[in-house]
């Protein structure tokens, strides 16, 4: 379940990174959405972890 969350947040995280990076340039977006996913992978694994204490 943790793993799952995680994935979904990230996803999401990467997404509107794309979205904020692409209005500056396509390698902007690439590296913009790169690290948002982590941060999303990371904000959805403490949310679970939270969630399942």
């Amino acid at each position: 379940m943790k793993n799952l969350l995680a994935l979904v947040v990230s996803t999401v995280f990467g997404w509107i990174g794309w979205v904020l990076g692409a209005k500056i340039g396509f390698m902007t977006a690439y590296f913009v959405s790169g690290f948002a996913s982590i941060l999303g992978f990371y904000v959805g694994w403490k949310i679970t972890r939270r969630m399942l204490e």
